[in-house]
């Protein structure tokens, strides 16, 4: 598995592993509870799978021309490591209830499918090709993908950490 993904998954294992149902769902003062950010997560990469699944069937990258709003976004997460708290969360990747268990027993498995994905159309694409768009921070190639996912995921652990401890 790639680095960041790698470190993802690890981060992941570690702040999950033996925590009770009652900490996961444990309230969050009318923010999400750990287990809703778990559920965030695997939203996000099931829906990467999806799109990159888009990408490998047209044959070529989806991705399109960077804005200058993409660029700075980009530097900011990509470059910096930085991911600002407080925006809201895409409609698609908004949790729904999913069982804390049920999503546990499937996540490391779409990030497994999401490195694997990603290292086909690096091999098929090239590794600098633009293969889709993030909704807000414009074209990703493979590894910025790669990238994006553990700055969003180590920004998420963390609150599933702080929330779980409570």
């Amino acid at each position: 598995m790639n680095s960041h993904l790698e470190r993802l998954r690890q981060e992941l294992e570690s702040v999950t592993s033996g925590l009770s149902q009652d900490a996961l769902n444990r309230d969050a003062a009318g923010k999400w509870t750990a287990a809703q950010v778990l559920e965030h997560l695997y939203l996000t990469y099931k829906n990467t799978n999806k799109a990159i699944a888009k990408c490998l069937a047209a044959g070529g990258p989806l991705g399109t021309r960077a804005t200058i709003k993409n660029r700075f976004g980009k530097m900011l997460v990509l470059g910096l490591g930085y991911l600002p708290g407080g925006a809201k969360a895409p409609e698609r990747v908004v949790p729904r209830g999913t069982p804390s268990d049920e999503v546990q027993a499937s996540i490391f498995t779409e990030l497994q499918n999401m490195d694997a994905s990603l290292d086909e159309c690096e091999r098929r694409f090239g590794a600098a090709a633009k293969i889709m768009d993030h909704p807000l921070l414009g074209p990703f190639s493979a590894d910025e993908w790669r990238r994006f996912h553990w700055v969003h995921g180590r920004h998420h652990v963390r609150q599933i950490r702080d929330r779980a401890r409570k």
